[in-house]
């Protein structure tokens, strides 16, 4: 009797021929919206405490931000423009690290980094993050060039542990599991001082605290509602104007710069991971 040959993990979701991300990538954006999708992030429990308290210190944003930073920018270039090879590496290097990010027994928060459901919040905060920021930037897009933008931002998730099925089936889907994952937001005072700790620059020299009170500005605007209340964060209708006409200006302004620019530093990034690859050195 002939046994079948189980099937090869689907580890992407399939993507509509003729997208390109690269479209889509803009590193202004990424840098304006990237401290408040941190906050959206942290805002569940299992990934707060698990990133405030991890022991995996030389990577750690409080006492390595520059390393940090380049190891989050390098994560989103190989999800977002890498190819199979290149997530497949970064995932290796990934799961290294956090193989180590789990709570101690007694701790408040129980999290383990490897958790797919923990990492399915994040990718999704990444791909509102995404969409967010396009839209405020842009304009809303086309609904196929949304559908295929989902599909593609799945990646934010597969590129570490979580499977292709546990992302949304779409868009619509999406919206039912945003609603309903917004039920397990709870900043507690800790992680919230943590948080703006990281906002206001506070783990970077202090010639870069001139630029908290824009950064926090920034952040405070990107920040859905229910995240700014729960960080206890102010907000005027005249600061909105302000933002409103802060990222039209810069939407206005990216639009005009060749596509290597808008995707700059990520396709930086990029090269980089594969030059570190080419010469085995550390990718994280």
């Amino acid at each position: 009797m002939a046994t079948s040959t189980p099937s090869p993990r689907v580890r992407d979701l399939p993507v509509p021929m003729g997208f390109d991300m690269r479209d889509h990538v803009s590193g202004i954006g990424a840098h304006l919206a990237g401290p408040a999708n941190v906050i959206m992030q942290l805002s569940w429990p299992g990934v707060g405490y698990g990133v405030m308290n991890s022991r995996v210190h030389d990577g750690a944003a409080t006492k390595r931000p520059f390393k940090r930073g380049r190891t989050t920018f390098t994560y989103l270039a190989v999800a977002l423009l890498g190819n199979d090879e290149d997530r497949t590496a970064f995932r290796k290097e990934v799961n290294r690290q956090h193989a180590q990010v789990v709570s101690r027994p007694g701790e408040k928060v129980q999290y383990r980094a490897m958790d797919p459901r923990l990492q399915t919040w994040v990718a999704a905060c990444l791909y509102y993050g995404t969409v967010d920021m396009i839209e405020k930037m842009h304009g809303p897009l086309p609904d196929a060039e949304a559908d295929a933008l989902y599909a593609h931002c799945a990646r934010f998730g597969t590129t570490l542990q979580m499977p292709a099925d546990a992302w949304p089936a779409d868009r619509a889907a999406f919206r039912r599991y945003w609603e309903e994952a917004e039920a397990e937001v709870d900043i507690d005072p800790a992680v919230a001082a943590y948080l703006l700790s990281l906002t206001r620059l506070r783990n970077f020299p202090k010639p870069f605290h001139l630029l908290a009170p824009f950064v926090l500005f920034v952040t405070t605007g990107f920040l859905p509602p229910l995240f700014r209340d729960a960080m206890g964060l102010p907000w005027t209708a005249r600061q909105q104007r302000r933002f409103d006409r802060l990222l039209r200006t810069l939407g206005t302004v990216e639009r005009r710069m060749p596509r290597v620019l808008r995707n700059f530093p990520f396709n930086l990034w990029l090269a980089d991971m594969r030059l570190r690859r080419r010469f085995h050195r550390p990718l994280v």
